[in-house]
């Protein structure tokens, strides 16, 4: 079944009035008009993409709307500065430069999982009540269904900041006081790669193969097999796990 009778008019809000009181009430009405009624027609309608630069608009509110956008460069401006305070700490407390490197590089690697097991599991994972599919639609789902809009593309810095505080801790678990920050450092750098490449690969015009060949496999993951295909930066964790797409043109 194709889901074809429901339609958004984007020059509207999703949330037209902006009550006084709470936002939880801007974000009820959000389910109730949008996606959160669609149950299990929901996956389907989300991944037949929107082919606009511009996506929807979920507050009537200027300030609210803002909330909802972030430019692409204000990633590596919010995090590479928290990223070299988190090295200087692991240098402070003894670290030498090859082992805070080295730190860093095993932060990056940990952060190519995370980038796929988010992906995989989290963003693409099956929702059908009426509260998944929209808390689905804020975090990824909006994403699939309006492709190219380049304002909800990468990561508003308050989101991360809130999912960064179960994993900091985790990280003071697992590894040495001294080793902790640069290996988180490592992970954030990675996340920051992640972000920006996210936005090259939907925005930028690459002129290498390599960039070329990670565009294309990233669109492929759009616009022909939304199941595979969940590496953004390598495809490495999807031949460990097998959910590299076919290479037939589509």
């Amino acid at each position: 079944m194709v889901v074809q009778s429901f339609t958004v008019d984007l020059d509207k809000p999703l949330v037209s009035r902006l009550q006084f009181f709470t936002l939880v009430l801007h974000f009820a009405l959000f389910c109730k008009h949008y996606v959160g009624h669609l149950g299990e027609a929901y996956n389907e309608w989300i991944h037949q993409p929107i082919v606009s630069k511009e996506g929807p608009r979920f507050f009537a509110n200027d300030y609210l709307e803002l909330l909802t956008r972030t430019a692409w460069w204000v990633i590596p401006l919010v995090w590479l500065p928290v990223v070299s305070w988190l090295v200087s700490i692991s240098f402070r407390m003894g670290l030498t430069l090859p082992q805070v490197a080295l730190a860093m590089v095993g932060g990056i690697f940990i952060w190519t999982l995370m980038e796929y097991v988010l992906h995989r599991f989290l963003f693409h994972m099956k929702t059908t009540s009426y509260w998944s599919n929209t808390i689905h639609y804020l975090f990824h789902g909006c994403h699939h269904k309006h492709p190219m809009d380049g304002m909800r593309l990468v990561f508003p810095p308050a989101a991360t900041a809130i999912l960064c505080v179960p994993f900091w801790n985790m990280f003071r678990l697992v590894s040495p006081p001294s080793v902790a920050p640069a290996l988180f450092g490592g992970t954030l750098l990675g996340y920051v790669a992640y972000d920006v490449t996210h936005y090259y690969l939907h925005h930028g015009k690459p002129s290498k193969r390599l960039t070329q060949d990670l565009k294309r496999y990233h669109l492929n993951h759009h616009f022909r097999i939304q199941s595979k295909g969940f590496g953004i930066t390598s495809s490495l964790w999807d031949h460990v796990f097998g959910t590299v797409p076919s290479t037939k043109a589509a």
